[in-house]
């Protein structure tokens, strides 16, 4: 007998076909998946099943690591992750080159500016991770202090962005006492925009970004979701803009 392709539309009815889905059938809408479901997305990938939002872009939503990982091309020269010991004692020699460079940590899963830690050196870092253990993994990277803070919302043709400022801290999250003000992005930004999010697979993203004075613009972190304080659109717009992505991607997919 045929299979019937079947749109899933919500994280309920996701969980009651899952074992069913196959090539011809479409999981429409981001999964509210568990820790440790992630396997599913990937499943969903090799099953070849149309997603929307894609499975990677989905999967490195949810991890620092994983965009750190994937995504690492577009981050500040030296970024790493570390998963063990190891991993930060293996970096030690190119930070000591680096004359003790400071460096900031972010908690994989750790959200508001609540996961990020600045540390003096990789040194200063490696000799604590030695006496205790440290919640890996961790993206490490140099700190950049006199960096802008740029948060992007890209929803198809829809971009925005606006700079996040904070005189009293590094942390530039509005929850850690930041405000904004208008930011125009030029061409060459909307760019290096438009290319983080074809490499992970972004229809619609939330970027975090880094522009350095000399005008370098680096990745801090991708996400399909973000605070929207202080940007144009309201919450409210964000839902009705995404569910119009979500509605013409699964007319495309009734039409194949």
């Amino acid at each position: 007998m045929s299979h019937t392709p079947l749109a899933v539309r919500n994280l309920t009815d996701f969980r009651k076909h899952y074992r069913q889905l196959g090539q011809k059938d479409a999981v429409v809408g981001r999964l509210a998946l568990r820790y440790g479901e992630e396997i599913k997305l990937l499943d969903l990938m090799d099953k070849g099943v149309a997603c929307f939002p894609a499975a990677l872009a989905q999967m490195l939503s949810r991890s620092k690591a994983a965009q750190a990982e994937v995504l690492g091309e577009f981050m500040v020269p030296g970024t790493f992750v570390a998963y063990v010991l190891a991993d930060l004692a293996a970096h030690l020699p190119d930070f000591h080159g680096r004359g003790g460079t400071a460096v900031v940590t972010k908690r994989d899963r750790a959200n508001l500016g609540l996961g990020i830690s600045l540390w003096p050196s990789l040194e200063v870092l490696y000799s604590l991770a030695a006496l205790q253990s440290l919640p890996y993994p961790l993206v490490v990277q140099p700190f950049l202090p006199e960096a802008r803070d740029l948060r992007v919302v890209v929803l198809g043709d829809y971009f925005e962005a606006y700079e996040r400022v904070n005189p009293h801290s590094f942390r530039k999250n509005l929850f850690q006492g930041g405000s904004v003000r208008p930011f125009t992005l030029d061409p060459e930004q909307t760019q290096f925009c438009r290319r983080v999010m074809a490499r992970g697979k972004f229809t619609y993203a939330v970027l975090d970004l880094l522009l350095t004075s000399r005008g370098e613009l680096y990745l801090s972190e991708i996400n399909l979701k973000g605070g929207l304080t202080g940007a144009r659109l309201s919450q409210a717009e964000f839902r009705q803009r995404v569910t119009a992505l979500e509605e013409a991607f699964l007319q495309q997919w009734e039409n194949s």
